[in-house]
């Protein structure tokens, strides 16, 4: 605010407005509660502009009636388009949105820049027009949160006031994306923040209910899907909704290891190929296209065919598959748009398969398939993204029908723990960490009290080039005070070399080896400024170093500090002797 207050003292009739701002920080709390209404209400407004958007653009793009070849010809040119947007001006508007929200509260103090969020908005509508079958709910938290954030930071609010606003946008975004304001507050608890006691519980239920009312009085009250009550027809059912559970998970966990894998693979194309890289997805979506036109876009109206029961079992069966590579490509790839919307269509399509199944096998003990696919939604995901009680919430809320929470409880439990055993790593943060961002666990938020890296950490004043051989290292290494030391390149810090490890080689007659050779850049022993001692204590052990590079959370390889076996026992009171 100091900085803002100089610009403006030199334009007299801005002082009004300096004086405003200034009475606006003395009443931060009230603010806040304004505030949230205010981004309630404009998520609201940008999440049915991006609904209205998006089915309009792709009407005009796919007409009735219209020729077979704009499934293929579309789908490449609108990926195409959006990857060199997205590669050119918008970067990180690339993907989901859900991890680079949680990553601008977590790592980047709240910050969602407007560019990224007009980007998010124009390019997702964009892409999911053309046929690319991702989701919209992921890219509409981005959006809200990017609301959230520039609305706090505009009005100088404190960084811990404008991180809180985050979750209000998220919650507000969810509610109005899917008609769902209760799921909506606990996503944005369970999911984004973490925590489902946070002290922004309040605020969250407010915008929630405030962006779910600007979408009723907008687009009126109907339900995303229209579904017929359904009833528990024999206690045996409830084994067949076990069944579903465990069929789920596995199809959860090869959803997940696929989609991360296949971007695994994108990512380690040259930078150079980064704007050209969506169109993979895009040629894959126009080919399936062209023959099986369900798959193209996110297909909620097909969704709804399969809760009523009129689909068929070989179409439903036929779109599990079609659909999980579709949408992991196309995600891979780096298209925009987010996969909360594709997991609960292929949920939908895997729960009508088994319903139909054990329909066929058992007509006089079981309910019809459109039962089995309601549950399948939540089911999915549940194991894929993991919120299993934004899961039972959300169907509920979707059904208003409290005979299926019983049959959704048992089934996602069921996913959720094969998914879990199978894939450790929830999807999120996983995709996080493919993009070098470090998202904090539970138990590091909880230790504000404990010594942390920043109060032991310095500055680090020797550092190696990747460049540099083995023999040069080495070198260099007998006048220097450390027994380890960071390697850069151009993006940052890529590792930790050890002194003990630069003479092994040299055994092994690896003198002109380059240091790039020797490290990992993707995975190498680092702690972050919010982790406490003990970790890296733990993680000193792990990798026998006396040394760890202190990066940020937003980009692994960025350096902030180094933190050595001294540093810590120094701030505990206990001087070591010797070399580092």
């Amino acid at each position: 605010m100091n900085g803002t207050r100089e610009k403006m003292k030199g334009n007299w009739w801005r002082t009004p407005l300096l004086r405003w701002i200034d009475r606006l920080q003395q009443r931060e709390d009230q603010i806040f509660l304004l505030l949230t209404l205010v981004i309630g209400a404009l998520t609201g407004l940008a999440v049915v502009a991006f609904i209205l958007l998006t089915e309009r653009l792709g009407m005009r793009l796919y007409p009735v009636g219209s020729a077979a070849w704009r499934r293929l010809l579309i789908p490449v040119l609108g990926s195409l388009g959006m990857g060199y947007l997205l590669f050119r001006y918008f970067p990180d508007a690339r993907g989901s949105g859900v991890p680079q929200t949680k990553a601008a509260l977590f790592a980047r103090k709240g910050v969602i820049t407007a560019a990224t969020m007009f980007g998010k908005f124009f390019c997702t509508a964009a892409t999911l027009a053309s046929g690319i079958p991702l989701g919209r709910e992921g890219p509409s938290v981005q959006v809200g949160g990017g609301i959230a954030s520039v609305l706090g930071r505009r009005l100088g609010l404190r960084p811990e006031k404008v991180k809180a606003l985050i979750p209000v946008g998220a919650a507000a975004a969810i509610a109005a994306a899917f008609n769902t304001p209760l799921a909506a507050v606990l996503f944005s608890l369970e999911e984004v923040m973490g925590d489902l006691h946070a002290p922004v519980l309040g605020s969250v239920v407010l915008a929630s209910a405030t962006s779910w009312a600007m979408l009723r009085l907008l687009l009126g009250n109907n339900p995303l899907f229209q579904v017929p009550q359904y009833q528990l027809v024999h206690p045996i059912e409830l084994a067949v909704y076990a069944v579903l559970g465990v069929v789920g998970g596995l199809v959860s966990v090869a959803f997940t290891k696929l989609l991360l894998g296949m971007r695994e693979r994108f990512l380690r194309l040259p930078e150079k190929t980064l704007w050209f890289q969506p169109v993979a997805g895009g040629l894959l979506v126009g080919l399936m296209g062209w023959f099986v036109p369900q798959v193209l876009g996110v297909g909620y109206g097909y969704v709804g065919e399969a809760l009523n029961g009129r689909m068929a079992l070989q179409l439903m069966a036929l779109l599990v598959v079609l659909k999980l590579l579709a949408v992991t490509t196309s995600y891979g790839s780096g298209n925009a748009g987010g996969i909360f919307g594709p997991s609960l269509f292929i949920g939908a399509m895997l729960g009508g398969t088994v319903g139909s199944i054990a329909h066929q096998l058992m007509p006089g003990y079981t309910a019809t398939p459109g039962a089995y696919a309601l549950v399948g939604m939540g089911t999915a995901f549940a194991g894929i993204v993991r919120a299993p009680m934004t899961s039972v919430l959300m169907i509920f809320e979707t059904t208003r029908d409290y005979a299926v929470i019983v049959p959704l409880m048992i089934s996602n439990l069921v996913s959720f723990f094969i998914s879990t055993r199978l894939q450790r790593q929830p999807i999120y943060e996983a995709l996080a960490l493919q993009d070098g961002i470090h998202l904090p666990s539970a138990e590091t938020r909880q230790r504000h009290g404990k010594r942390q890296v920043i109060q032991a950490m310095h500055a680090a004043t020797e550092v190696l080039s990747a460049q540099m051989t083995v023999r040069e290292a080495f070198e260099q290494a007998h006048s220097s005070q450390f027994r380890a030391w960071p390697v850069t390149d151009r993006r940052g810090v890529v590792g930790v070399i050890s002194l003990a490890t630069l003479e092994r080689e040299l055994a092994e007659s690896a003198a002109a080896k380059q240091l790039g050779e020797l490290v990992d850049a993707r995975a190498f022993p680092h702690v972050h400024t919010d982790q406490s001692l003990d970790l890296v204590l733990e993680r000193m052990g792990t990798a026998r170093l006396e040394l760890l590079p202190v990066v940020s959370r937003a980009d692994v390889h960025k350096l902030e500090g180094i933190v050595t076996l001294r540093d810590v026992l120094g701030s505990y009171g206990v001087g070591p002797h010797g070399p580092l």
